[in-house]
This record gives structure tokens, C-alpha cells and sequence, in this order.
């Protein structure tokens, strides 16, 4: 008679195999969900692209199709976040956004912590219950850990700029739904491009998905470079994905591969000054 393993040995087979994230219960169409984050990044690169300018005499445009489905029209987050020329506009604009319901449930919009002038910025997925509370991103254990592995490449809150993809807790601390992520985008393209950091670091599955526009788990697309672009960038910047602090302290043994990411991040920077 076969004996059932411990739970930690199944979970351990599971990710040699290759399995790195869970599945709920619902199924979830990623590809549709980064169709829709596609429409809207464009829908906002549109409405921040300048219109040409008209010769004297010259006869009048076209008559223009009514907008399609995701169109930046007035009121919509792209529209919104397209509008915001300030961090503090940004901040404003988010805090009146009624678009999305999750914001109802949450006490806080945390939008973001650590010094906006620094070359590194830090995305994350979205705040938990901690977070919620204070009104800052990547607090409690799990901002203590970011702390650390902040500090081991020569980096602090003072040289560093932290903010989440959701700036509203879901309920529970679930993961964002990729149709809440779609609606959140706008507003992190508009605050990566007011930013304009040197460097981008994003922490867990949801953030790297949804900034690096893939389907692949975080597993996959950890300790690569890519690039993320938007109208409102001078130049592409550099970003690397890596596992969320959270998830470390569930899975300490993964710190390994985060400390090789992380290493990756310092020789850029540093790089970067000669």
C-alpha cells in the first residue's frame, strides 16, 4: 500500500517539475488579459501622441470613426492618467478614480514610498493588509525583507522608489485580477514615465506579467533583461524581474536565485557610472 508524502515533499516535486504558481479554482484567459492591458497601453500611448499640426489654407481632417473599445475617451484611467504632468497629479488623479470597485474595499490608495529622483524603482503586485493600514507600499515583514535585499546591492528608501501595480488591497491579500491589473496600467505607465528611472525591479508574477506584457511565470522571466517602453519615456529602460519578498519568506530557499538578480541590478547601476 502506497503511503501519502508530507505536503512540503509534493510542493517540492511540484516546482523541480516546473510548477510555479497556483491555479484558483476559476480558469483565467492570461492572453486575453494582456490583450486588454495592450489595448489600453495603447489607448493612452494615443492620447499623449501630439497632433500634427495643420499647413495654412490646408483642408480640414477627416472625419474621425467613433472611439472603439478601449479608447482613451474622457473619463477613462488612460485618459486620466494621461492628464497627470506631477507625481502629485498622479496621486490626486488615483485617489479620485472610481473605475476600478476594489478601491471601495481597501482603507488606503498606497501609492508609492522612497525618493522619486533615484535611479532605481521598484514595482511590486499590490498592498497588503500592513500596507493597507500605513498607506505605504512593501511594509510589514515583507517590507522588511525588501529593506535587506535593498541594502545588499548599497540601496535604501532614500536612494530607491517603491510603488505596486494595484495600488488598492484586494480582499483577503489575493492576488490582482488581471482585468484589475488592465485597468490599474494607465496609471503605472504614467508613473514609471514621471519617474523615469535608470532601472526597473519588479517583484512577483503579477507585476512582471503585466510590465513585461508575458504569459510566462516568474520563474521564466526572472533574472533576464527586458526593456519597457512608453511615448512618454526618453529611451527604453532597463528592467528586471525577480521573485516578491513575500513569496521569499514562504520559500527561503529561492533567496539564492533573488540575490543573483539583485547582483545583476548593482553591476547595471554601477555600470552605469563609468
Amino acid at each position: 500500500m502506497q503511503t501519502q508524502g508530507h505536503p512540503y515533499d509534493i510542493l517540492r516535486w511540484y516546482l523541480d517539475a516546473g510548477v510555479d504558481e497556483t491555479i484558483g479554482e476559476a480558469p483565467v484567459d492570461r492572453y486575453a488579459a494582456l490583450q486588454r492591458a495592450q489595448q489600453v497601453r495603447a489607448a493612452a500611448a494615443q492620447t499623449q501622441s501630439p497632433a500634427p499640426q495643420q499647413r495654412p489654407g490646408a483642408p480640414g481632417p477627416a472625419p474621425v470613426a467613433a472611439p472603439v473599445a478601449g479608447a482613451a475617451v474622457p473619463g477613462t484611467a488612460a485618459h486620466i492618467a494621461a492628464g497627470c504632468a506631477t507625481l502629485a497629479e498622479l496621486r490626486i488623479a488615483l485617489e479620485g478614480f472610481e473605475g476600478l470597485s476594489l478601491k471601495h474595499a481597501a482603507a488606503s490608495t498606497v501609492f508609492a514610498d522612497g525618493n522619486p529622483e533615484a535611479a532605481v524603482m521598484c514595482i511590486g503586485e499590490a498592498p497588503g493588509q500592513e500596507e493597507d493600514r500605513q498607506g505605504l507600499p512593501f511594509v510589514g515583514p515583507s517590507g522588511k525583507l525588501l529593506d535587506r535585499m535593498l541594502k545588499s546591492i548599497g540601496l535604501d528608501r532614500s536612494t530607491a522608489y517603491i510603488t505596486n501595480v494595484v495600488p488598492w488591497r484586494p480582499p483577503a491579500n489575493r492576488k490582482p485580477t488581471p482585468d484589475e491589473v488592465a485597468v490599474c496600467m494607465p496609471f503605472v505607465s504614467r508613473h514609471i514615465e514621471l519617474v523615469d528611472p535608470q532601472v526597473l525591479i519588479l517583484f512577483g508574477g503579477a507585476a512582471a506579467s503585466a510590465l513585461l506584457a508575458k504569459a510566462e511565470g516568474i520563474n521564466r522571466l526572472r533574472g533576464r533583461w527586458f526593456e519597457f517602453n512608453s511615448p512618454g519615456l526618453p529611451r527604453p529602460v532597463p528592467v528586471l524581474a525577480t521573485f516578491h519578498p513575500a513569496y521569499l519568506l514562504r520559500t527561503p530557499e529561492a533567496k539564492r536565485d533573488a540575490w543573483r538578480d539583485l547582483l545583476m541590478v548593482h553591476k547595471r547601476l554601477t555600470a552605469g557610472r563609468h
